[in-house]
């Protein structure tokens, strides 16, 4: 394809053709030339491969708003040459119209350390109070012997000769130019003059780590608790990563957690359900919370006391203690026990138990009995 030919000539499309044109148009004609639809005829391959060629600029937006502007230039180094296209410079021309999102940009911009993550697990008490405790990891961290840049004391870094300092270098492929980052100096653009005995030139080493962590009063299993700059070092003094702990509570013996509410299943005689009463439940400040219980109360009953419950993270005040009261039956009973309850039972009218009496009553209602 000589430097004159007009891509949308080529394609058989106008210069405002939109992408769906654009893309029909190369089927058709990469159908027609296809070397398998026309064994042994170089004429047809070659044509084959211009419009494969053209077809991979029209169909990229910013390859072919540089096309029309600037034409095959775009596409040749040095501005001339004929024959296919040559997608040396193309970074360049990108970047020139687009900036540097769309250019090559470069030397690679340093590689942050990556994020730690440490599963921690404590218990109620302590989400209810806050701890303070340390943490013993091993994470990469900065080489001390060179200070985190990875060069040997008393020695330096050299311009990379493989890329000559650009961090990228460029190769064929098939029609185009690729732009990747240096094999030899991994996009930094120089190279160690020589490498630090201790981290090898990666600027790091593993060790073992002390770390404060402050858990405040109120966390909850999921809580995520970051450490700044306490993951792991970045290669050749790159910034560090961050550190995630993630806060597991542990199952209580006497209260579930929902939310900032505390919530506890209280089993009372049926004679405290009838007659009302009092409990008393511990509160996880060290003091007591007295639970009044109304009479006549029905299993599965919750009461609810305010602010005796989980503190608000980070804020104020605390939510509710939830109290679900439990009727118990007896299952053990003395004979004069038994005397008793046969005495109450005779006395009874059915108002004692108006849900009973009102569930039986639908039962006549709907089978007539």
């Amino acid at each position: 394809m000589s430097p004159e030919t007009d891509l949308y000539k080529l394609l058989g499309v106008d210069r405002g053709a939109d992408a769906a044109a654009i893309k029909s148009a190369y089927r058709k004609l990469a159908m027609k030339y296809h070397p398998d639809r026309n064994p042994g005829d170089a004429d047809a391959e070659t044509h084959f491969k211009a419009v494969g060629a053209a077809y991979e600029v029209l169909k990229d937006p910013q390859k072919r708003a540089a096309y029309d502007r600037y034409g095959h230039a775009a596409f040749q180094n040095g501005g001339g040459g004929a024959g296919q296209p040559d997608f040396g410079d193309i970074g360049d021309i990108f970047e020139t119209i687009f900036g540097s999102a769309f250019g090559g940009g470069g030397r690679q911009r340093q590689r942050r350390g990556a994020d730690l993550r440490y599963d921690m697990q404590i218990t109620l008490d302590e989400a209810f109070h806050g701890k303070d405790t340390q943490i013993e990891i091993e994470v990469s961290a900065t080489c001390d012997t060179c200070s985190g840049s990875g060069a040997e004391p008393g020695t330096g870094t050299r311009g990379c000769n493989l890329c000559n300092g650009y961090g990228k270098v460029r190769a064929q492929q098939g029609f185009f130019m690729v732009e990747r980052p240096c094999p030899n100096c991994h996009g930094r653009g120089e190279v160690l003059e020589e490498a630090c005995h201790s981290c090898r030139g990666e600027g790091r080493v593993d060790k073992e780590q002390a770390l404060k962590v402050e858990v405040p009063p109120g966390v909850d299993t999921g809580t995520r608790i970051r450490l700044s700059g306490k993951g792991e070092a970045g290669p050749r003094g790159a910034p560090p990563g961050d550190l995630y702990i993630f806060l597991h509570v542990k199952p209580h013996e006497v209260f579930e957690r929902d939310g900032t509410s505390l919530v506890t299943r209280v089993p009372v005689s049926f004679t405290t359900a009838a007659l009302g009463g009092c409990v008393t439940i511990p509160d996880l400040d060290g003091s007591t919370n007295a639970i009044d219980i109304p009479a006549g109360i029905q299993s599965g009953k919750q009461l609810r006391k305010r602010g005796a419950g989980m503190p608000v993270l980070q804020g104020r005040g605390r939510g509710d203690l939830v109290v679900e009261v439990l009727v118990e039956t007896p299952t053990r009973l003395s004979k004069d026990q038994k005397a008793i309850l046969e005495q109450f039972r005779e006395t009874e009218t059915g108002d004692e138990c108006p849900q009973s009496r009102g569930f039986f009553d639908k039962i006549k209602e709907a089978f007539g009995a």
